[in-house]
């Protein structure tokens, strides 16, 4: 909110009526030790052109490094119209739909969301989004557990090639519901999850569904037809964790194998929606019909009015909200309906042919900048196997340092692999959207050659 017009008479007069002593005691709720305190750093007093001031000149310092970074948060090109529109009061100030006969406008932006991610999933239903790609995950193995009618296991696969935050997002929300997750190990040649390391995961007894991401964290792409068929061989549900932009150009998960997966997540990101400090995201959600009911959140229906004209409404809200708790699919409280506007127009804008061309060109632009890194001495690809969107290098030197001295020179050089797994040494993942020029991997090539000669050196 830019301008706030309560003054100070305004505030007490509010408090009075509601019969509390001041702003602080409407937190009381909240554990002192929880609270912020005095904002030290942020000046007082200050008039609105001096803050703006001061705004603009923090902006300035962060800079405009050129990314690339991928890992689950792309730097995509947006086209002016999405926010041009998405900003618009009547979406941009919109609240949940209730209300269907005033909400028309948004109920027909929810719907169209869905109906482009059953196209591009290849599934039947959709739902109106969730909160992002990690949560969405941990709410479809929720769902799977309980939709698979076939096993009375509560055990889940999870590859260990799948977002390092995602594993600790879904292990934070399912492991307190009872829910064991067993974590398959990749190859180390093909950086794939074979149906060896399945096998291994599988010996302790039934499981109720497998994950499988494509393309999976190191950017390498599975092969699902086989992983899907093994899993329903064994009576479990597969769930497809999937990157939409990839999905211009690889097979949906609908099509997975000789059934398809059963459900399919991910994040939404990369669909208009700008790198910005964290956030926000917005998850997406897709299952076959028959789980349809066990779809948490929401999902907007089309439908003909008394007199046959086309209208929308809400439907199927299995939510806590709205139904007993011991009924409910899900206690997610609302969707991200201004992010899943924005990835709607994003979507319509460009379309089929333009969102393979995007596709295209950030699979040629990682392919090659892949290829100018592994000229350099001591850098090469890390895995054999097929890659889209990002690819892992192995590094001579500790990609930490390694990425502070290029973040230095105006460069986000790619994300550090240690960390997460400190077994395959120093490496990084490096992604280059369609937005990366042949000039910006270049000097991004020249920079890390002189930095790597400078530190073998020493």
């Amino acid at each position: 909110m830019p301008f706030i017009p309560h003054t100070p008479d305004d505030i007490a007069a509010m408090l009075a009526t509601i019969g509390v002593g001041s702003i602080d005691a409407l937190f009381d709720e909240i554990p002192s030790e929880l609270r912020i305190g005095e904002l030290a750093a942020i000046p007082t007093a200050l008039s609105e052109m001096e803050i703006a001031r001061l705004m603009q000149t923090r902006a300035r310092a962060d800079g405009q490094p050129v990314c690339f970074i991928g890992a689950g948060a792309y730097d995509h090109h947006i086209p002016a119209a999405v926010w041009q529109i998405a900003a618009r009061g009547e979406f941009y100030s919109a609240y949940t739909p209730y209300q269907a006969e005033a909400s028309q406008g948004t109920l027909q932006v929810l719907y169209e969301f869905q109906s482009m991610m059953t196209a591009l999933t290849g599934l039947d239903v959709s739902n109106a989004s969730l909160y992002d790609g990690a949560s969405a995950l941990a709410e479809a193995i929720l769902m799977a557990v309980r939709a698979n009618r076939q096993t009375r296991s509560t055990r889940v696969l999870v590859p260990r090639a799948l977002h390092p935050a995602y594993r600790r997002t879904v292990r934070a929300i399912v492991e307190s519901q009872g829910i064991e997750l067993v974590e398959v190990s990749f190859d180390p040649q093909s950086g794939q999850t074979p149906v060896a390391q399945l096998e291994a995961a599988a010996i302790g007894g039934e499981f109720a569904a497998l994950i499988i991401n494509q393309p999976n964290f190191f950017g390498v792409l599975e092969d699902v037809d086989v992983l899907t068929d093994w899993a329903h061989a064994r009576k479990a549900l597969v769930i497809g964790v999937v990157n939409p932009i990839a999905l211009a150009l690889l097979s949906p998960p609908g099509e997975w194998g000789s059934k398809g997966a059963d459900i399919a997540c991910g994040e939404a990101q990369s669909l208009g929606m700008p790198l910005s400090s964290g956030g926000p995201y917005a998850g997406f959600l897709c299952c076959k019909q028959e789980f349809v009911r066990q779809l948490p959140g929401r999902i907007a229906g089309r439908t003909l009015d008394l007199d046959g004209k086309p209208g929308f409404t809400l439907t199927l809200q299995a939510r806590e909200q709205h139904i007993r708790r011991g009924k409910a699919t899900s206690n997610i409280c609302t969707n991200q309906g201004l992010l899943v506007t924005a990835a709607t127009i994003h979507l319509a804008l460009l379309g089929a042919e333009g969102l393979e061309r995007v596709a295209s060109a950030c699979h040629a632009n990682t392919r090659r900048l892949a290829e100018l890194l592994s000229v350099i001495p001591g850098v090469a690809p890390l895995f054999g196997g097929s890659v889209f969107h990002e690819q892992a290098l192995r590094l001579p030197v500790p990609a930490p340092d390694l990425l502070d001295a290029l973040a230095a020179d105006g460069i986000l050089g790619g994300f550090a692999l240690e960390p997460d797994y400190p077994d395959l040494g120093p490496a990084i993942l490096i992604c280059a959207t369609e937005l990366r020029t042949e000039d910006e991997m270049r000097d991004y090539a020249d920079r890390l050659a002189r930095i790597l000669a400078t530190r073998i050196e020493c």
